[in-house]
């Protein structure tokens, strides 16, 4: 008996410690979360023909085995690698970005748009307090899309749409 009193003291305590996860969209936590995106795979190491050819370190610079994603998704898709690299705009894209910049362009707009989405998600949080759960999705509810509803708007003005899949 008390075997079974001791075991179900142990199981009940464990049970308690598990808590709920609020998951990384909760406003109220003020840790940082984990960064998965600082973790980035390297190229293979190789041993060069001649040492006397290998570049001098640069501390911060960059090595032969750092990753270039963006090089590498240029030549994959047949492309210039070295594009990549060049910096500033290339010549075959300047009249578009003229274009997009032709009423002006705000140089710190990431900072701009975190700001007010920040005051935003603050405003809309404070309405959901006694809630539980994730806030991210009910502070954005009423700027939410309904595919659905699209889907049949667009096909009674006659647009021809793919097929999507059921709603349930």
């Amino acid at each position: 008996m008390r075997l079974v009193l001791i075991s179900a003291l142990c199981i009940l305590t464990l049970s308690a410690c598990g808590g709920k996860d609020r998951g990384l969209r909760d406003f109220r936590t003020n840790k940082a979360g984990p960064d998965e995106f600082s973790v980035a795979p390297t190229k293979p190491l190789e041993t060069p023909s001649s040492y006397s050819e290998l570049p001098s370190p640069t501390p911060g610079g960059s090595n032969l085995t750092d990753a270039t994603p963006n090089s590498d998704a240029i030549a994959a898709l047949g492309g210039n690698a070295a594009a990549a690299s060049r910096g500033g705009i290339p010549t075959t894209d300047r009249a578009l970005v003229a274009h997009a910049g032709r009423k002006g362009i705000t140089p710190d707009i990431r900072n701009v748009l975190a700001a007010e989405d920040e005051t935003f998600r603050k405003r809309r949080g404070r309405i959901g307090f006694l809630g539980r759960g994730d806030k991210y999705f009910a502070a954005y509810a009423t700027q939410a899309l309904d595919a659905f509803a699209e889907l049949v708007r667009w096909r009674q003005l006659g647009v021809k749409t793919p097929s999507a899949p059921p709603s349930n």
